[in-house]
């Protein structure tokens, strides 16, 4: 996968976050085409599963890549099978 083009939602970050049940999760941070950065909280299995779809073994992988395109990957919608 590619870097994502600037007219598009970008990865600008991901860490990993105490759910309010204690259990792990994944922080997304997304910056929108309007300049707006908000967050995607993910539990630990779809961010694993998301890590997988865009062949990234760290959360440093996935910055710069496009929102949409690592969606398609993760639900499956690019007829890959991630």
């Amino acid at each position: 996968m590619t870097a994502a083009a600037p007219c598009e939602p970008v990865i600008v970050g991901a860490e990993i976050a105490a759910g309010h049940d204690g259990t792990a999760e994944m922080a997304v941070r997304i910056q929108y085409e309007n300049g707006v950065i908000a967050p995607v909280v993910l539990d630990q299995a779809t961010g694993f599963d998301l890590m997988r779809a865009c062949g990234v073994a760290s959360l440093d992988g996935l910055i710069g890549r496009s929102w949409r395109e690592s969606f398609k990957r993760l639900s499956g919608e690019d007829g890959q099978d991630g």
